[in-house]
């Protein structure tokens, strides 16, 4: 087992080194160069999207998951145990400097999601439950490659609902048992193991509606609770923030760093967390994306964008502030959870550690949610057969099962392996696609410059070939009920 964990390791880092990096940096400065820095310029145009009325069918019932319980889904993904564990573990394995670089990479992979987003709406499908789509998807109607699409689809369900939904309840195990005197003996495990499960089952056996309702509810909660409890940690310990930021930047800069290797190792570290955390440019997130009913491709596009920001620069700084101002010695500090958990405590006090535990459940809970959801969308691109869909969620329930009971170490090297081959194959695939981005992108501006609410129909783009959808401003089942177009 030892020998298979340090092999994994090897592996994933000569994966991310060599391959996943760089291209993840190149493609990610081409797109923000060439859609002209659309994860900035266009910050205000992403608040607006996200309160766009959902279109209805001629009966009036919503096509449907709103944009906003679509960005939730993929909040719910984002929004794990890579905020609190993922973190914690980038700052002790490369100290403060790898919260600059999760920071750089956030805003360059803004690009990168609003790429896959706005493909992933483009190519979407119909099914019973609304629409479905994501980076398989594009693959196949937009490149012609069924064959990549199929392994992007494989990969995605081994790394997502198997291996990082079994890391999120192998978390929320660790925080209750790390609040109990002695862990709780060997039995706490497999009862918190079998509660976790029978909660993700009666869930995930209700469809994509039942999650974006659960979603929708537990993600505003959860940011704000541990949004709250990061500020009165930080507000105790307000005068080490100027030393903070300080540390955050001389020590992803400085001459050590610099001149020796660990420059590259704290680099490597916080791109890899910080991916694993917000997911931009991973093909994740545009899954969920693509359920949304929007009037323009580029309208989730830019809400999954916003989606990137709100995990890395509010959630995932603030675990990075309640470690920093807490602990300011890391020599010889825990990895993960355990780092952020003493952090709290020794800021607050033992009590917190029961308030952390809740956040930590609805964080790591809503991830399993997400995770799921993923995997769903890519086992109907693979194939129509309930009977595997059936099997797949009742594997989705065992992983979660078994994440409580089995050690986190094997399965964190196995999923960041996992993580970069699905990170390659998406990346490749929207940087082969990315002109037809850039094309939906140019008829969205053209449209917010004429006054009009952007509505998109396929004879806009009538060269871009395999898309199915948006035929005209009629849904397949009746009219739809579109937001007014007036001027603003």
């Amino acid at each position: 087992m030892d020998a298979a964990n340090a092999w994994l390791l090897t592996w994933g880092d000569h994966l991310w080194t060599w391959a996943v990096l760089p291209v993840l940096v190149l493609l990610g400065v081409y797109f923000t160069a060439r859609s002209g820095v659309v994860q900035l310029r266009l910050l205000p145009e992403m608040f607006r999207v996200l309160r766009d009325r959902t279109p209805t069918d001629g009966e009036g019932r919503a096509q449907s998951v709103s944009s906003f319980q679509a960005f939730t889904i993929s909040a719910a993904s984002r929004v794990g145990v890579g905020n609190i564990a993922g973190v914690g573990t980038a700052i002790a394995l490369g100290g403060p400097g790898a919260v600059f670089w999760m920071w750089t990479m956030a805003f360059v992979g803004g690009a990168s999601s609003f790429i896959e987003s706005s493909l992933a709406q483009l190519y979407k499908t119909r099914d019973a439950d609304g629409f479905r789509g994501g980076p398989a998807y594009y693959m196949q109607r937009g490149l012609g490659a069924r064959w990549m699409g199929v392994l992007f689809a494989v990969i995605l369900i081994v790394c997502f609902p198997i291996a990082f939904s079994s890391l999120q309840a192998n978390t929320i195990k660790a925080t209750i048992a790390g609040g109990i005197e002695g862990g709780g003996g060997a039995w706490l495990p497999w009862v918190i193991g079998g509660v976790l499960a029978l909660l993700t089952a009666l869930v995930v056996f209700g469809g994509v509606r039942r999650i974006a309702s659960v979603t929708q509810t537990l993600v505003p909660l959860m940011a704000l609770l541990y949004l709250l409890l990061g500020l009165v940690i930080v507000g105790m310990n307000i005068e080490r923030v100027p030393e903070v930021f300080a540390s955050i930047y001389t020590q992803a800069f400085g001459p050590n760093e610099v001149l020796g290797a660990a420059l590259g190792y704290i680099i490597l570290t916080g791109v890899k967390r910080g991916m694993f955390s917000n997911e931009a440019g991973l093909g994740s997130a545009p899954n969920a994306g693509a359920s949304a009913a929007v009037t323009h491709p580029v309208k989730q596009g830019l809400v999954q964008t916003l989606g990137v920001y709100f995990d890395t620069f509010l959630v995932c700084s603030i675990t990075a502030f309640i470690v920093l101002v807490s602990v300011p010695d890391l020599v010889g500090a825990e990895q993960g959870i355990a780092l952020t958990q003493n952090a709290v405590i020794g800021a607050l006090g033992e009590w917190s550690n029961v308030l952390l535990s809740v956040i930590v459940f609805l964080l790591a809970f809503s991830s399993i949610l997400g995770n799921y959801y993923y995997g769903q969308s890519n086992i109907e691109f693979i194939t129509g057969r309930r009977s595997v869909l059936t099997g797949y969620r009742v594997l989705t329930v065992v992983a979660v099962l078994l994440g409580s009971v089995v050690s986190a170490d094997l399965v964190w090297n196995f999923a960041d392996g996992a993580m970069g081959l699905m990170a390659l194959v998406n990346l490749v695939a929207i940087g082969l696609l990315s002109g037809v981005a850039f094309k939906l992108l140019r008829d969205y501006t053209q449209q917010r410059r004429a006054g009009l609410d952007p509505v998109f129909t396929r004879d806009r783009l009538p060269e871009v070939r395999g898309v199915e959808l948006w035929e005209d401003q009629l849904s397949v089942t009746g009219p739809i009920d579109l937001p007014a177009r007036s001027r603003r």
